[in-house]
């Protein structure tokens, strides 16, 4: 065991630069943190059981006031070395990072907790844990033991995706904190797993409030050089066919932030009163004129 990590190390170094290596460290360190704290200010004082191996260990926390990041621990452990064959060498030493400082965390964290509101402390641990989560998913790796056990089923069992396996084992953990802590309780982590799940998908596809512009006119020429000159963006011209017309006619794209939409707006009306325009979400633009691809800025 302790070669395979000696060569997963030697392999993690030689595969990515340091640079690299050092800012996925950080997320994943940020990550523990954030979500680590979430345990001891919101979650354990309101004895929510937000699904997953964490949840199970709220449960049994309530029942013989064990610590949560110690038996999380050693619930990860087993199914950590079951389970890492499944998994990239990189990956696998990542999450063995992550698992360790995370549950540690939660343990050693000196955080009072912030609220004994049931519903406060839902909200605000969904949207802390998720948020710590997300980070840990942006630096390569993940906490839970549920996830591997996830990965095998969905292996020996392909017809059962990961998502709807994982979803599973967090409304059996809910339904058992019903059980052991109240009705209440399991209703409440039912949110908490809601919020930290939008959250975690908020963090993975970014924050950023670019928008893709797509743009269906004959003055596509006109509008792409004003577009390139005045606003500043690269464009994309997609070959298209008019269901209709049966005309080609390529399709203008451009991707903007969100306070040069107006502009291309101005734009497009200006040169083509019967232009045809839809604009979208960019959740996360990368490359040239926006944010890294490495996602170091």
């Amino acid at each position: 065991m302790k070669c395979r990590i000696r060569e997963s190390m030697a392999e993690h170094f030689r595969t990515l630069g340091p640079r690299r290596i050092a800012f996925s460290y950080l997320q994943i360190l940020a990550g523990c943190l954030i979500g680590a704290a979430a345990y001891p200010a919101f979650l354990v004082p309101n004895n929510i059981a937000p699904g997953g191996l964490t949840g199970v260990a709220t449960i049994l926390n309530f029942l013989f006031h064990w610590p949560v990041g110690t038996v999380s621990l050693l619930l990860n452990i087993p199914l950590f070395l079951i389970g890492y064959r499944s998994m990239g060498k990189i990956f696998a030493f990542r999450s063995l990072v992550a698992t360790l400082l995370f549950s540690v965390l939660i343990d050693v964290l000196p955080i009072r907790p912030v609220s004994t509101d049931p519903l406060l402390g839902t909200l605000f641990g969904g949207v802390t844990v998720g948020a710590g989560l997300g980070l840990i998913l942006r630096g390569g790796a993940t906490t839970g033991g549920t996830d591997m056990i996830a990965r095998m089923v969905h292996r020996r069992l392909p017809f059962i995706s990961m998502g709807m396996f994982l979803f599973a084992l967090d409304c059996a953990v809910v339904l058992a904190a019903a059980v052991a802590i109240g009705t209440e309780q399991a209703l409440y982590a039912f949110i908490s797993i809601y919020v930290c799940s939008k959250v975690i998908d908020a963090v993975m596809m970014g924050f950023g409030g670019n928008k893709a512009c797509f743009i269906m006119t004959a003055n596509w020429e006109k509008i792409t050089d004003r577009l390139m000159e005045e606003v500043g963006r690269g464009v994309t011209h997609l070959e298209a066919k008019g269901a209709y017309t049966g005309k080609q006619q390529p399709v203008v794209l451009c991707v903007a932030a969100r306070q040069e939409i107006m502009a291309v707006k101005r734009i497009v009306q200006e040169e083509d009163e019967k232009a045809f325009m839809f604009i979208t979400d960019a959740h996360e633009a990368l490359g040239e004129g926006f944010s890294r691809l490495d996602g170091e800025d």
